[in-house]
């Protein structure tokens, strides 16, 4: 075992003397040591149960054998985060988080892992220190936010991000908006809808290290409770069978990740994260093979905020598991790919049946006959760029327009609020990349402004940067080569046309080649927007979007 190295032999007995000063006996020593990554705050409401979740998943481990260490790591809640300097910070904290878990695993010689997060980058995050430490590991995430109610309807975050753009259109008062906001979040858990969080719960379980149900049961359910026992049990089988992540993480096991995004409709940012996974695991993705995937992958599902169903509706309709199972019929799976549960993809939902065919749609009655996420490559795109294309109206699949151009989100959003973006335009939003942010900032503040003023039907949003999975609307991000590092986008003027064509896959800027190189003649690099510290750092190591924003590889 792992922990031999801090427990075995006369030469531990320092190491020894610090465990009995924990208070461990002599038969915890001699178990296996399993480390319990929490990410619990104060800050986040998606954290409010994790200390629950913590203590089932300890009470899982001692009934199989184990001794379970707790530490704890650091999370971004988006939300609070978004529209301010903050949000620069957000993907940037998928670095630290992996290298936290990576450190505390490594140090502590712990023989398994059991990862409990919620929220955005923290889920990804905890995913790439599994893939990178490669020791027996499963994810049990603190579930999922019940939906508000405002006036009998169903209520969550994205619905408030749009209330202020409303709000500013005149279409609500300001003590309307007061009652959104104590109705839109009534319980902890991640937000409610089909957001970046739940999209990577609810993969986790496809991917295979998590436990069915992992991605659907609320947070506030006794079975939530239930499932972090049974995951704590569960790493003790996969310690004493060996099975580790990249057992698990198979290329087929992403593959299938990204056919039940594509029928789920989630989040933009599932690409940055998936592919970042893959690269700690060893697995390559080229952003192509995206487009072929969701080629033959039916769009299933429509939830908030494609649609008026939620993570709760998800869970009730069959969960997961009865959406891959919808999904097996058309043999696009590989359902022989071995899971936590010890059993293959199939066996684990060959027994889910779709309760409510209105919330998981069946491959014979489908959404669209592909899938939810589309990449786009053109002239200003020529490493791709992303559009949750399930969110997108019809009226706005294609679209050309001129271009509204701001070198920050800031100065988008005071337009849009301003009232100085006209039905037709496209507005672009660069220099918030990955590098030019840095830390590609979250665009929901200026995408639910346009659909809170009722221009989400004839207004286009293109950047570097990236969107919230409560996004809607003909939001394109992840435009690759982002514009701190000379990439077309950063060329574009203001009134220059752009050609949008989600079904064929393409987004380009209408002028000649010959424009565009006598453009890139005259770009100067701008100054970098933070010089200090963390986000500096990040700026200088980050890679492209197109590659996942990883960190680039030691030489």
């Amino acid at each position: 075992m792992l922990s031999d190295n801090i427990k075995k032999g006369p030469e531990k007995a320092p190491h020894r003397s610090l465990l009995y000063a924990l208070g461990f006996t002599d038969e915890e020593i001699e178990r296996p040591i399993i480390g319990i990554a929490n990410s619990k705050s104060e800050i986040i409401p998606g954290h409010m149960n994790l200390d629950k979740i913590a203590e089932a998943v300890k009470a899982g481990v001692r009934m199989a054998g184990g001794t379970p260490v707790e530490f704890s790591t650091i999370g971004v809640c988006d939300g609070i985060a978004m529209n301010h300097k903050g949000m620069k910070y957000s993907l940037a904290s998928r670095e630290l988080i992996a290298d936290s878990v990576e450190t505390m695993a490594m140090a502590h010689g712990f023989d398994g892992l059991v990862l409990i997060p919620n929220c955005d980058k923290i889920v990804p995050g905890m995913l790439m220190a599994a893939a990178r430490l490669n020791i027996p590991s499963i994810i049990i995430s603190g579930g999922s936010m019940l939906a508000g109610t405002y006036k009998g309807n169903p209520y969550d975050l994205s619905s408030m991000f749009e209330a202020v753009g409303s709000l500013k259109a005149g279409k609500i008062t300001e003590e309307e908006l007061h009652d959104m906001e104590m109705a839109a979040c009534p319980t902890c858990g991640s937000c409610s809808g089909m957001y970046t969080a739940n999209t990577m719960n609810c993969l986790s379980e496809v991917l295979g290290l998590g436990l069915p149900g992992n991605g659907t049961i609320p947070a506030v359910y006794s079975e939530r409770i239930r499932l972090a026992k049974y995951a704590g049990i569960k790493v003790m089988d996969l310690l004493k069978k060996d099975i580790k992540p990249k057992d698990i993480l198979t290329k087929d096991a992403f593959i299938n990740a990204f056919c039940a995004d594509m029928a789920l409709g989630g989040s933009t940012n599932t690409v940055l994260h998936l592919k970042a996974i893959a690269h700690e695991a060893g697995v390559e993705i080229p952003l192509e093979e995206i487009n072929v995937i969701s080629s033959k992958v039916p769009n299933l599902c429509k939830l908030s905020p494609a649609g008026k169903y939620h993570i709760e509706d998800l869970y009730h309709a069959g969960g997961i598991s009865a959406l891959l199972n919808e999904l097996s019929k058309l043999s696009i799976l590989n359902t022989e790919c071995i899971t936590v549960t010890g059993k293959t993809l199939g066996e684990n939902i060959k027994n889910a049946v779709i309760k409510n065919y209105d919330v998981i749609h069946s491959i014979e009655n489908p959404y669209s006959k592909t899938g939810g996420l589309a990449i786009l490559y053109g002239n200003i795109a020529k490493d791709g760029s992303v559009v949750k294309a399930s969110a997108v109206s019809n009226e706005m699949l294609q679209h050309s327009g001129p271009a509204r151009v701001f070198d920050s989100e800031d100065e988008a959003i005071k337009a849009i609020y301003e009232g100085k973006i006209e039905k037709g335009d496209v507005v672009v939003i660069r220099y918030e990349g990955p590098k030019g942010g840095p830390g590609m900032r979250e665009m929901l503040s200026p995408t639910s402004a346009l659909a809170g003023m009722g221009l989400d039907k004839d207004v286009a949003l293109i950047t570097d940067g990236r969107f919230s999975g409560a996004t809607r609307g003909a939001c394109i991000g992840h435009v690759s080569p982002e514009a701190m590092e000379g990439g077309e986008i950063a060329l574009i003027k203001d009134g220059d046309i752009i050609d949008i064509d989600i079904p064929g896959r393409k987004l380009n800027l209408r002028i000649s080649d010959d424009e565009l190189k006598e453009r890139l003649k005259n770009f100067k690099k701008p100054e970098p927007k933070i010089k200090t510290g963390y986000m500096a750092r990040y700026a200088n190591e980050v890679t492209s979007a197109s590659t996942g924003a990883v960190f680039a590889e030691v030489k």
